[in-house]
């Protein structure tokens, strides 16, 4: 049977929604092509604020990788927008000459960032906030600038500004109003989140009107009406966006705002329908995720449906904001500014930083604002949706958190199967608990593969967790959590079925454990070639194609296909014959930017592919590991030899620590420092494993992190000697290699296993200890510097650099 032809414009996450929910309905119904304008598969936008504070990279956000494609026979053309649609012949034309006929068309284009036309906006370093490309570029930026400003205090403002803040860039935030984020809140919330992100570092500039953006061929800074200004080095404008809607008002299609479209997405044009932010409903054109696949579900049930429908077709959405940058929880929904016929229940806890108004009208909720307990607010939009009568509720009836005795119960138990739990796709309590029964689902991963419940946003997560326990009865933290979508596997049962059966190669690890792609993922493939040599260091070889870019070529890649070398500086010392050879090479090879970095070393960046050998070569010097799961640096201080405070030799320490662990692979990036005294210089208490120098001894802090998720190390021991120090840091990081999850940092781990755990297996275990650091003796002895391995073999260099086409 001859299938229809159906033709998407526009990769990402509307669209790919609308197809998903296409292929529920009739999996063999269309013939499907895909035209998007980035170079990647469909991935998950909210979450570039994630990839930007740097514990999440690009491969982590892609929802429906290229196999997925494949396997549901979608014709996949990235980078390659198309440029001319001929709706009489209904044909499609891409940039790269690609004709495509179509019975069915989806725009869905989505939008563009709004740039304000300012003198001095064309600048270098002025940058929207948008796309992985400009993820990219603030990421880079942050390495060789230190001051970034961010015009716009609203919601993405705010996420732009927190992860330039993790990139250790000094941020202002400019808005124009006199209180952030006020189409989502009111003053009293405003200024409770702006006393929240101040304490977090960001600096604000509240009723400012930027003027003008000054400086060179480079931002400088900015000018603003009132006369003052400041220095930047970075600008990101995130003031809005603008319905992409060129293509279709050039193919003509009916356009204001954006695309119009009827309550079944259709447009203008005879079997053409947008989706998503390109599209306007009822004059609304929506920028949020949750009325975007709401509209997707409306126009798969018509574009599959036999006879024209006689249901009621998509009627708008009731809009909900939920802030995910990290420590600030906040929810807004509705109509929540006070008017003459609305009434309001407000709750405000200074002490707790507790904000809650519920807005009634008449006898319904008709908006709200959380801020620092948003547990009521499934509860509520539901509540909103429903239209539900009120009038004879009380306030704990409407905000079940503040009852008396401060209740702990989840919100999910009251609440009924119709209501909503994950609002950004639409998935309700009834819908997930079936899941969980019929499925037999045991993790918020399951559910989230089976039921689309906390694949967006994530916030709903907690709820989802919830759920499972109150359906299973199981506790969840104990739960079986499956390494990635090719396995039912955990992590855990993996490195059992390669101990137990001494499985040695990750295409024998699928095989034998049942793989449901042959290949594996980006999520898999690392995780079991870590695996493999944790549990056999000396027999088990490294499969480097199982590496990302950065560890399989030992060097960082750059948002413009160059790559950054970092030569290892023992302890961040260095003489001048190192710096020598550095000058040298830099002339040599024209490197573009030399940067110290907090780590304490030199950055060389903006070195060509090819050139990574000859560079290493010439420098002479070991790599620093800067790109892999491994140790990256020792910091230290001064210490005892020159520093008046110093009661330690903090540099002799550091590069005896540095020497002796450099090679060692670790689940994810391992950072140390020892500071000679208590006023702590070299910043140990945010480090995995931190230092410090006190009368008679070192205290050893553990699982510090100073990213995204910011955590002071936990004080572990206080020993005499730093032989004890490196003992115990050799057991307890080998400890961690064994049973840490791959990707799983430090900090994360400790929480999981507890501290009290920990001390009892390295502290209180002499045996236990001690054949942990056998094993780690063991692993360092398979070390090596890649770098001298590539200078050394002919056909390694030829295998990794001799082809000049990057990955990206």
């Amino acid at each position: 049977m001859m299938r229809e032809k159906l033709v998407l414009i526009g990769n990402g996450m509307a669209g790919i929604r609308t197809l998903e929910e296409i292929m529920k309905i009739d999996k063999d119904r269309f013939e499907i092509t895909v035209f998007g304008e980035e170079p990647y598969p469909n991935y998950n936008r909210i979450m570039l604020s994630k990839v930007l504070q740097g514990d999440t990279s690009v491969d982590d956000i892609v929802l429906n990788d290229y196999v997925w494609y494949a396997e549901n026979q979608i014709e996949l053309h990235t980078g390659d927008p198309v440029v001319k649609v001929d709706t009489k012949k209904q044909v499609v034309y891409s940039e790269n000459g690609i004709k495509r006929p179509y019975d069915k068309l989806i725009f869905a284009t989505g939008s563009n960032p709004f740039m304000l036309p300012l003198p001095g906006a064309d600048k270098e370093g002025v940058i929207a906030f948008r796309n992985i490309k400009d993820t990219e570029t603030m990421i880079e930026a942050a390495k060789s600038y230190k001051k970034a400003a961010v015009i716009g205090g609203g919601l993405l403002g705010l996420e732009a500004a927190r992860g330039l803040l993790n990139l250790n860039m000094e941020v202002d935030v400019i808005h124009i109003s006199d209180y952030l984020m006020e189409r989502q809140l009111d003053a009293q919330s405003g200024k409770m989140l702006r006393q929240e992100l101040e304490s977090q570092g960001m600096n604000f500039l509240l009723e400012k009107n930027t003027d003008s953006i000054v400086g060179n061929k480079r931002v400088e800074g900015l000018r603003f009406k009132d006369g003052t200004s400041i220095d930047a080095d970075l600008v990101v404008m995130a003031v809005g966006i603008k319905p992409n809607i060129d293509l279709a008002k050039k193919s003509g299609l009916k356009a204001e705002r954006a695309i119009l479209v009827d309550d079944y997405m259709q447009t203008s044009a005879k079997n053409v329908y947008a989706v998503g932010e390109c599209a306007e409903h009822r004059g609304i054109a929506y920028g949020l995720v949750a009325p975007l696949y709401e509209q997707g579900k409306v126009l798969a049930e018509h574009i599959c449906a036999e006879e024209p429908s006689t249901v009621p077709g998509y009627q708008g959405s009731v809009v909900y904001t939920q802030l995910k940058v990290s420590g600030v929880d906040v929810f807004s929904a509705g109509k929540f500014v006070d008017g003459e016929n609305t009434k309001a229940i407000r709750v405000h806890d200074e002490f707790e930083g507790v904000y809650k108004k519920v807005v009634v009208e008449g006898d319904k909720v008709v908006g709200a604002i959380l801020f620092g307990d948003t547990s009521d607010s499934p509860r509520l939009l539901q509540m909103m949706r429903d239209g539900q009568d009120v009038s004879e509720m009380d306030k704990v009836a409407i905000l079940p958190s503040e009852a008396e005795g401060g209740s702990k119960e989840s919100p999910v138990v009251a609440m009924a199967d119709s209501e909503i739990i994950c609002g950004c796709n639409g998935v309700s309590k009834g819908a997930i608990c079936s899941a969980i029964t019929d499925q037999g689902l045991s993790t918020v991963e399951e559910v989230k593969q089976c039921t689309n419940a906390s694949r967006s946003c994530g916030g709903c997560k907690p709820l989802v967790a919830d759920l499972l326990e109150l359906t299973t009865g199981a506790e969840v933290a104990n739960a079986k959590e499956p390494m990635c979508g090719c396995t039912d596997h955990s992590h855990e049962e993996v490195v059992e079925q390669i101990r137990e059966l001494g499985l040695s190669h990750r295409r024998e690890v699928m095989n034998v454990l049942g793989w449901e792609s042959d290949e594996g993922c980006s999520k898999c493939r690392p995780a079991i070639n870590y695996y493999l040599k944790m549990v056999d260091p000396i027999n088990n070889e490294d499969d480097h194609t199982s590496r990302f870019v950065n560890e399989r070529l030992h060097a960082n890649i750059n948002h413009n296909g160059t790559f950054t070398v970092v030569p290892r500086m023992y302890g961040g010392v260095t003489n001048a014959d190192q710096l020598r050879k550095i000058a040298d090479v830099a002339e040599k090879y024209e490197v573009p930017l030399l940067k110290v970095t907090g780590g304490q070393r030199i950055d060389l960046f903006g070195v060509e592919k090819e050139d990574l050998p000859n560079v290493w070569e010439d420098l002479g010097m070991r790599s620093g590991s800067a790109y892999a799961k491994a140790l990256r640096t020792v910091k230290t201080c001064v210490g005892e030899q020159f520093c008046r405070f110093g009661t330690q030799d903090s540099i002799g320490l550091g590069i005896e620590l540095e020497k002796k662990f450099e090679y060692i692979n670790t689940p994810h990036k391992v950072k140390m420092a020892v500071s000679a005294c208590p006023r702590n210089c070299a910043e140990s208490g945010i480090k995995d494993f931190g230092v410090v120098g006190v009368d008679g001894g070192w205290e050893l802090y553990v699982g510090g992190n100073g990213g995204v998720d910011l955590r002071g190390g936990d004080l572990f021991v206080k020993v005499e000697t730093k032989e004890e120090i490196i003992d115990t840091i050799s057991a307890f990081m080998q400890y961690y290699r064994e049973n840490a999850r791959y990707l799983e940092r430090t900090s994360h781990f400790i929480e999981r296993v507890g501290l009290d755990h920990m001390k009892k297996v390295i502290l209180e275990d002499e045996q236990g200890r001690k054949a942990l650091i056998e094993r780690m003796e063991v692993a360092l002895s398979t070390g090596k510097d890649p770098w001298k391995e590539i200078v050394d073999s002919e056909e390694k260099k030829k295998e990794l650099f001799e082809k000049k086409s990057v990955e990206v």
